[in-house]
């Protein structure tokens, strides 16, 4: 083990705090054991106690976080720990990684503080504790990764330990929804490794900061489609955790159902996590490719529109939300393939490269912060009505104006109003995307023209379901359900339980859950009145990843600029005429808002289902009773070709034994077969019965699979 200690303590940390956490809110006597049971009194002190350790465990972190980045200077920004998990685990410390590994903690302290109220009356709240702390050390671990396998290695555990946030309350849709989130994790995962592996073995390396030369290299030497094949495995295993299209499917159903603090976390950043890694494969070994930029960029602009689509559709609080996630996922992979277009030939001007760069790295840390408000903000709804369709919780925020304020905040940001950090980070893509344009002629620039007019297109959309959110919960009255009594309208909800809500209830927040959600408003605030310095403070920081140039006095505020904002209001504002005339149908005399989408378009239903469960284990079962079936006609083929061998010889030994006997000994035999003749056949008659009896076993079966799995194999290799 060589370099920063304070590296690794970073990363071991949480998971120790998650087991200590643990023990404190362990309850010692459960019903049914022997003993003392705890008393309701003991049981809220326990549970008090675990609480404040998991709140202090996280403000301990983030004392070891601020010493590791006074240290770097002295203790270095590297630890290398060879002679484990095969490479070895390789932590860094630089610009980008310090600013994300702050980000991480600041959405896990304001989460933290906001779980205490939360999950006051949740179960399961001990095993959500263990589970938060651990993922957090597995995310550090993802974004302090010095090299691809480190970042596997965690990105690994951090699936893991992540999906139980999505199983949390064990329900039939909260299970089915995990169920998917594992598995597009774990397929994503080990194709990713495929890749890894691919990498290194061509490479031989996969330190990030080193593979821009050595995949250069390699390419150079006639080895791009090896590169490329290897870089499409890596870019499916972090596209999935990223929400990329068309590995989104596990966004628009986990978030629903998963707490509302794991869905900020899940948001903001885990889908940060996937990033990460297309950053790296579009700046360290894609940087200036053409075909790697068009491709980052067509899944990008995909990503983006498809999202956008289905948030306008949706009618489920958390649902829109999580829609918004991909679309907003897709504006940064816009911005991150333009940067990877304009790196190439010819040379553009770097400042065009900074202002995509830098968008697309700003507009990371700003969607961190717009989700965690949002996301939130929803769980201060679900708190009180344990409900998410827009028509059941409509009105709901008519009379809670701080719940008020701290959402239009996270809604302004998201839709890139001038004056908060939103518009900032979209402004930056959207001049690069003109930049570039402005360099292209012919069909390229057409393609690229269309795609500035999606990009606004998107963020019109954006306006329109936001839009659509806070008119819902903050402006619109609640609907009366026909023959609710005054009674049963005042009744308190509780968890699980379907009784009516209270839609005038307010939602007295208590300080902690004030603190973490004013907190990271403040920062959209801030950071959205003070462009310049957030520029230029903050994107010198990330240019590490990007290798960018700082940017050059841009006019944030120009009426250039403002036109692209402008252009996306006039879009959003007849995107949510849209929901109102389209998406809305009137119900006694209200208005009630309608899924319109269509059932049958769900690609985890029509596609991913299907294809994984039927039609794969359909295609290779065919491909291996094929290799069966030729391996025992060619068994048979070369058994009946023995018998005949056999009856030729044996005939002949016996024509010949004939004649010896009538000519020298003048008498037939009494037996025409000779002895070893007769053992001949004994031999083929017990060879056919062992394979007779050998073809009823399973294990015969078994055999024939692994020949035909082995046949694949070499055909595939060579």
């Amino acid at each position: 083990m060589s370099g920063n200690i304070l590296l690794l303590n970073l990363i071991l940390w949480p998971f120790v705090s998650a087991v200590i956490c643990y023990l404190a809110g362990w309850k010692k006597n459960p019903a049914g054991e022997q003993g003392s049971r705890e008393t309701e009194a003991e049981a809220k002190k326990r549970k008090d106690f675990r609480n404040i350790l998991v709140i202090s465990s996280i403000v301990l972190e983030v004392m070891l976080y601020v010493f590791a980045v006074l240290s770097r200077e002295k203790l270095g920004t590297s630890l290398d720990i060879d002679k484990i998990c095969g490479l070895g685990i390789h932590l860094y410390f630089d610009g980008f990684r310090t600013v994300y590994a702050g980000v991480a903690l600041l959405m896990w302290s304001m989460t933290a503080l906001f779980s205490r109220e939360y999950f006051a009356h949740y179960r399961n709240r001990n095993r959500y504790y263990f589970f938060f702390l651990l993922t957090l050390g597995a995310t550090l671990g993802v974004f302090m990764s010095k090299d691809l396998y480190t970042a596997f290695i965690f990105f690994e555990i951090m699936s893991f330990t992540s999906y139980t946030w999505v199983a949390h309350d064990e329900k039939p849709a909260a299970m089915k929804a995990a169920g998917t989130y594992l598995a597009v994790a774990v397929i994503g995962g080990l194709v990713m490794l495929m890749g890894i592996m691919m990498l290194y073995f061509k490479l031989d390396t996969v330190e990030i900061g080193r593979l821009n030369e050595a995949a250069y290299a390699a390419m150079e030497n006639g080895d791009t489609a090896f590169v490329f094949t290897a870089g499409i495995m890596i870019l499916f295993g972090f596209g999935a955790k990223a929400g990329m299209f068309p590995l989104h499917i596990w966004l628009p159903k986990a978030h629903p159902v998963a707490p509302a603090p794991a869905s900020a976390l899940l948001s903001g950043i885990l889908t940060k996590s996937g990033i990460y890694g297309v950053l790296v494969l579009c700046f360290e070994i894609f940087r200036g490719n053409k075909n790697w930029g068009v491709l980052i960029l067509v899944l990008g602009v995909i990503t983006m529109f498809v999202g956008a689509v289905l948030a306008v559709f949706s009618i489920d609080l958390k649902r829109t939300l999580a829609c918004s996630s991909m679309s907003q996922i897709g504006f940064i992979l816009t911005g991150c393939a333009v940067s990877v277009l304009l790196n190439g030939e010819p040379p553009y001007e770097y400042h065009a490269i900074s202002l995509s760069a830098s968008g697309t790295v700003l507009y990371m840390v700003n969607h961190s912060m717009f989700k965690l408000v949002l996301f939130m903000c929803a769980g201060a709804v679900y708190m009180k009505l344990h409900k998410l369709n827009l028509n059941e919780i409509r009105g709901f925020g008519r009379g809670n104006k701080f719940l008020m304020v701290m959402f239009g905040i996270g809604a302004l940001g998201i839709m890139g109003v001038p004056l908060f950090s939103g518009y900032i980070s979209k402004t930056l893509i959207h001049e690069g995307i003109v930049e570039y344009y402005h360099e292209l002629e012919g069909t390229a620039a057409f393609f690229i023209k269309a795609v500035e007019y999606l990009f606004l297109l998107s963020g019109g959309m954006t306006i329109g379901y936001m839009l659509k959110l806070f008119i819902a919960i903050f402006i619109e009255k609640p609907v009366k359900k026909s023959g609710e009594t005054s009674k049963n309208k005042n009744k308190a909800a509780s968890h699980d339980t379907d009784h009516h809500v209270d839609l005038n209830a307010k939602w007295k927040v208590s300080p902690l859950s004030a603190v973490a959600l004013i907190l990271p408003a403040a920062f959209i605030v801030v950071c959205g009145v003070i462009p310049d310095i957030y520029i230029n403070r903050l994107s010198p920081f990330m240019n590490d990843m990007t290798h960018a140039a700082e940017i050059e006095h841009i006019s944030i505020f120009s009426l250039e600029n403002l036109k692209g904002f402008v252009i996306s209001l006039t879009i959003g504002l007849l995107v949510y005429l849209f929901i109102r005339k389209v998406l809305m149908k009137e119900e006694k005399g209200v208005k009630v808002y309608v899924d319109r989408w269509p059932k049958a378009l769900d690609l985890e239903e029509l596609v991913y289902r299907p294809l994984i469960l039927k039609i794969l284990p359909g295609l290779f079962a065919g491909i291996f009773k094929g290799f069966i079936r030729l391996t025992e006609i060619l068994w048979n083929a070369l058994l009946t070709f023995g018998k005949g061998l056999g009856f030729v010889a044996s005939s002949f030994g016996e024509a010949i034994i004939y004649s010896i006997k009538k000519i020298f000994f003048k008498e037939l035999p009494e037996n025409h077969r000779s002895p070893i003749v007769e053992k001949l056949y004994e031999r083929f008659e017990m060879g056919d019965r062992t394979l007779r009896l050998l073809e009823s076993t399973i294990s015969y079966s078994i055999i024939w699979l692994l020949l035909g799995l082995i046949s694949v194999l070499v055909f595939l290799l060579f």
